[in-house]
């Protein structure tokens, strides 16, 4: 049996290693509630990334494997099927860093306690996997049967690409957000945390404890990250199997992303011009590829190898130009900033 135009086997031995990789994570190395050092942080990241890079060399050499044996039409060859893998990937975890940065003000906004935020991250981003499941699959159904659609994708990318510019750095504010609000009306919600609970029972009675608005908040922003983040990778490649492993393994490493970089996000503060730069750039792209389909034959797709290069440039460019030349800081602002980075 084939899903998404790839045998059963592979889809099931991709969510089988997914659900043990969090089963240790929650159950094993955080099963108790800990304030996320540096050095955890770090190591996490590492081991993430190389689990990355592992299964984009595994697509290196198996990727033909992967496709069922009646498959009909033009392929993927391998080496494109992992440069497509590791664009995917790149621009997930690019954007991921703008997630940082929302969780930043949310956690402070809320004043979780640092013990309880990895709990946070985990169940927020194991809802993510979720939604992003569903919105791939809608993604590949409909641009699979209406080609037109990428335009539309492509022209919101740009949008959201020039939006970036002016709406970065706002201050958020999550009680004007209509779904928090209506969940506080039906759901009585505790004045103070209760331990790392979600939900607790005053008086016979369900209550819902500010650990739980913060996890609905994260995951209400990160259906909006998704809604920029998946149509980007779908401008790369629209196979199925490389945009969800791609987005996945990016997601898997955002919680020790966080607690790795959230202290130096002052650092990259050239780096938003550069992800604006991205979605830019891959907005034009879904646009030149549905014209080269459709309408201008005679042109030639954007080769993938090309897009990944662009990518990195990009990004490359954006961190040294942060690094290089850094926001003016007073005394007691730069002590903070390396002190909260040692933590």
């Amino acid at each position: 049996m084939d899903i998404a135009g790839h045998p059963w086997f592979w889809w099931a031995s991709f969510l089988g290693f997914v659900g043990v990789m969090l089963a240790l994570d929650l159950g094993f190395f955080h099963r108790q509630a800990h304030v996320v050092k540096m050095r955890e942080a770090l190591t996490w990241s590492v081991v993430w990334i190389g689990l990355a890079l592992v299964f984009n060399v595994g697509i290196l050499f198996f990727w033909q494997h992967m496709l069922p044996a009646h498959a009909i039409g033009p392929q993927l060859s391998n080496h494109e099927a992992a440069m497509a893998f590791l664009a995917g990937y790149l621009i997930e975890k690019a954007l991921s860093v703008d997630n940082i940065f929302v969780f930043i003000m949310v956690f402070s906004y809320f004043r979780v306690p640092a013990q309880y935020q990895h709990r946070v991250l985990f169940f927020g981003i194991l809802g993510a996997l979720i939604f992003r499941a569903v919105f791939i699959a809608l993604g590949a159904a409909v641009i699979e049967r209406f080609a037109w659609t990428m335009v539309l994708f492509g022209l919101f990318l740009i949008f959201t690409g020039v939006k970036m510019l002016y709406v970065h750095g706002k201050q958020i504010d999550p009680e004007a957000n209509p779904v928090i609000r209506m969940f506080k009306r039906f759901v009585p919600v505790t004045p103070d945390y209760v331990g790392q609970k979600f939900f607790t029972r005053i008086d016979g009675r369900l209550w819902a404890t500010p650990l739980f608005v913060t996890l609905l908040f994260i995951e209400l922003t990160d259906i909006i990250f998704a809604v920029d983040s998946i149509p980007a990778i779908f401008a790369i490649t629209n196979d199925p199997l490389i945009v969800f492993t791609s987005n996945v393994f990016a997601i898997l490493g955002l919680r020790a992303l966080f607690f790795a970089i959230a202290g130096l996000m002052q650092l990259f503060h050239y780096l938003h011009y550069g992800l604006s730069a991205i979605l830019v750039f891959v907005g034009g792209k879904m646009l030149y590829g549905y014209l080269t389909h459709h309408w201008l034959t005679d042109w030639h797709e954007l080769p993938v190898a090309a897009s990944l290069g662009v990518i990195a440039l990009i990004l490359i460019a954006s961190i040294a130009v942060s690094v290089l030349f850094p926001p003016a800081r007073t005394h007691d602002e730069t002590l903070n900033l390396i002190e909260s980075a040692a933590k």
